[in-house]
């Protein structure tokens, strides 16, 4: 399937993970993708192993938590492709885990910043850019945690993730008579560095949890932000897609 065949897409935190995974769909569909993120040598392997499977990707340095650098991310997007139809803004920031009165105080704004203000930013820009060209589709990426917190000492993640499904719902509503169609993926037990970073001990006792027994990988919420972002969702507007193995369901 080439359905995004001559169009942009923007994946933040592009170069590993589910933004990694995202970026590999959308290529594989036809789109162009940006990568945007800090991993200089990440991203470049990224890029690489996308032309490897036929795509076309790029790599640009940015830090979502400064304003200027996603001001000029989405400038140099603009000046270079004259378009951007597809955004995934993926970036995120989970503290180490700790009772929320043993947490290090100074946590707050790197979690908030990144998890929260980038995509409020980010939306700015490309619901801007969008609206202008008569319209695009942009996916955020929430968590299961945001709906219903299933990790007892990540206080902080699980608000910021609240609040970006709360922002990305607003934005749709503002903004689907425009054409613009933004919606969430909400993963949960996914495997991830940033979740074995968060010390889950027992995975097999994590994944028989789950309906499903096992836990998800990034290519599965990869293709989930590739369909939201696609045709085939085309009355898709304001939801948070849960791609958790049934975790929600429970």
């Amino acid at each position: 399937m080439r359905d995004f065949e001559g169009k942009v897409a923007l994946v933040t935190g592009g170069a590993t993970g589910i933004g990694r995974a995202a970026a590999f769909a959308l290529a594989r569909r036809g789109a162009l993708v940006v990568m945007a993120g800090r991993r200089v040598a990440e991203g470049a392997k990224a890029v690489a192993d996308v032309e490897a499977i036929g795509g076309t990707a790029r790599f640009i340095v940015a830090d979502v938590t400064r304003p200027d650098d996603l001001a000029a991310l989405h400038d140099t997007i603009a000046a270079d492709h004259s378009r951007l139809d597809i955004a995934f803004n993926n970036a995120g920031y989970q503290e180490p885990r700790a009772p929320i009165a043993e947490q290090d105080g100074t946590l707050y704004d790197p979690v908030f910043d990144t998890n929260v203000r980038s995509v409020y930013l980010c939306l700015q820009h490309q619901i801007r850019h969008m609206a202008e060209r008569g319209g695009g589709a942009i996916v955020v990426n929430a968590s299961v945690s945001g709906l219903r917190n299933p990790n007892p000492g990540l206080a902080l993640y699980a608000a910021s993730k609240a609040a970006v499904i709360s922002l990305m719902r607003s934005a749709a509503m503002e903004y689907a008579e425009k054409g613009v169609r933004i919606n969430a993926v909400a993963p949960g037990r996914v495997v991830t560095d940033m979740m074995l970073a968060s010390k889950i001990m027992d995975m097999g006792a994590v994944a028989a949890g789950l309906p499903l027994r096992r836990m998800g990988q990034p290519e599965e919420v990869g293709e989930a932000v590739a369909w939201l972002a696609s045709d085939a969702a085309s009355f898709v507007v304001g939801h948070a897609l849960c791609t958790d193995g049934g975790f929600m369901a429970l």
